[in-house]
Parts: C-alpha cells; structure tokens; sequence
C-alpha cells in the first residue's frame, strides 16, 4: 500500500455515537461549542457578557435560563481595565467575584492559537470563557479577512470548546456595510460565523436609545430563540424587558422599534374588522403571525383601539369595531 493509503481513515456513520448537547443557556450558548455575540460599539454586547459571567458565578438564571450552581468564568479583555471598569460592572451585576478569573498577559499577549487558553479552563475548571473583543486574539500573523487563515484558527478553538465542555464565548463588532445582511455584518471573514454554532446580534432602538434587543441570528444545534431584551443607561439602571420578542435582525440593523409592530398590528386589526363586522380572534393572529406580527404585539395593539368589543361565539373570541 501507498503512504497515502497507509494514512487514510474513514468514519463509518452507523459507528458514531449520538450526543445531546449540554446547554448554558438553551438555546442561546451551549456549552462545548463556540459562540459570538456581536455589536455595534455601545450598543450593550459587553454589558450583555458581563450579566451572563456574573450569572453563571452567582448561579443566578438569566431569562429563559434554567436554574444552575454556581461555576467558574474566565473573562478576557483588552478593551477594558480590570480595576476600573470591568470590576465595578461585574460587582454592579452581582458577581461572585473569586469565580471569575482573567490570564495575565503582563509578559505574553494572548491569541487564539496559545495554549494558556485551554490550560487556564483545565485549571480552573471554568465551564464559560469570554473574550472580548475577538478581533483582538487573532495574533499579530492572522488577518481576519482571509478566509482560510481565520478557518484554521477557529477550528483550533472548537477544539478546545470541544475538548474541555466549557462554552467559549466571542464578542465581536459589526462592519459598516450598512444595508447589508447580518450574515455579512460581522467584522472580518465570514467564516467567524460560519465557525460558531450560536450568533447573537445585540443593538439599541432609535425610538429607544436606552432599550438594547438581543436577536438569535443563527442557530445551528436548536431552534432559534426569541428575542430578548434590556433597558440600560436610564435612571432605573440594568433591567431585563418583555415586549420585544419578535423583532428581526434586520429591523433590529435598521433600528425599528417595538411601536412599529405594533402600528402595523393596529392596522391589520381595523382593516380585518372593517371588511366583516365581527372577527375571530384566532384568525386574526393567523394573519397577524403570515405578517411576523407575535400575538403579544397584536394584544398590545388592541388595548390601543378605542372602543374594540370581544364577545365568546361558543368556545372562540370575536372581535368587532362599535357600531
């Protein structure tokens, strides 16, 4: 036999072993996998890292989160000073501060392909490691755009994600390529993406500039979830909101509001019940839903329409405009 006949190795399908996938956060970060949450500068994606090491040290869940003892975190930066910034914002979430651990690159700094990365997790035994920004574990050598270059590098990373079951977590800016799917919004190679199992995309409204809205962008291993949300930069501080649960990445890139759903959802209703005096309430979200219009907002939408009557027809609501 040939060298090349020698080396070759094949997988018969029906001898791998099936694998549940273990979940930090279903089904927004899974542990043993990659995952990115990208943003414009400000718009809350470190703020959002911050909440989700500060919840897995305290063992507090985070919404939609099942319950969770307390675990290690690794939180790498190098935007943000330990003492003055990342520190405070960490005890402002409650954070149990001895779980959460950062590698000194005082002598060394590090990159994706250095392996205090993997030693780090295997000594702390930390289930969720954070780097932010990404673009800054590239190492000096690797150029973000070049496809085959950041292909190599990720895989290694998987790897360790893989190999350890600790959740690793990259936080990443957006291009400027306004317009642009969010497919190709991601800074660098869209093989960043392609890399991770799990995106989430994380922007603020410009009918409200202290609400931010986390959209699940790509979800390889489940179904995507729904969006989420939370204020930040009022008076009240950081707080978690409801009523955005619908919304796109691309009203989300474009800044669209929760008021514009429910405009739309206003308008649907009096169009429906100016054709035919009395309406369904089922059929009404039937079509409301052909129009990713959530049932929520179409609730919401009708508390806003003066004077709307519903009536029980045996077992189903009516809808009607007063005579």
């Amino acid at each position: 036999m040939t060298e090349n006949e020698n080396s070759l190795r094949l997988i018969r399908m029906s001898e791998v072993e099936l694998q549940n996938v273990d979940w930090l956060w279903y089904p927004y970060i899974a542990f043993g996998k990659i995952t990115i949450i990208q943003g414009d500068p400000g718009e809350g994606k470190t703020t959002l890292a911050l909440r989700l090491a500060a919840a897995c040290s305290n063992g507090t869940a985070l919404p939609e989160m099942h319950e969770h003892e307390p675990f290690n975190v690794i939180y790498q930066t190098a935007e943000d000073g330990l003492g003055d910034t990342v520190k405070p914002r960490l005890m402002d979430a409650g954070a149990d501060e001895s779980k959460i651990f950062c590698i000194s690159e005082d002598e060394k700094a590090l990159s994706f392909l250095d392996e205090r990365l993997e030693n780090a997790i295997t000594a702390t035994g930390a289930r969720l490691m954070i780097l932010d920004p990404l673009q800054a574990y590239l190492g000096e050598k690797i150029d973000m755009n070049r496809a085959n270059e950041i292909r190599s590098v990720l895989k290694k990373v998987a790897a360790v994600a893989e190999r350890t079951g600790c959740a690793i977590v990259l936080v990443g800016h957006l291009n400027k390529a306004q317009g642009s799917s969010s497919s190709y919004r991601g800074l660098g190679s869209i093989d960043f993406r392609a890399a991770a199992r799990s995106v989430l995309l994380v922007g603020r409204l410009k009918k409200e500039p202290n609400v931010r809205v986390i959209v699940h962008d790509k979800s390889s291993l489940a179904p995507e979830g729904h969006s989420l949300a939370f204020a930040l930069g009022d008076e009240d501080g950081f707080r978690w909101l409801d009523g955005y649960g619908d919304m796109t990445s691309d009203e989300l890139l474009c800044g669209i509001g929760s008021e514009t759903k429910t405009a739309a959802a206003e308008d649907l209703i009096r169009s429906m019940l100016a054709a035919e005096e009395t309406v369904y309430a089922d059929e009404i979200f039937r079509v409301a839903a052909m129009k990713n219009i959530s049932r929520r907002t179409v609730n919401e939408a009708k508390k806003n329409i003066d004077g709307i009557v519903t009536k029980k027809n045996g077992r189903n609501w009516c809808w009607s405009l007063p005579q």
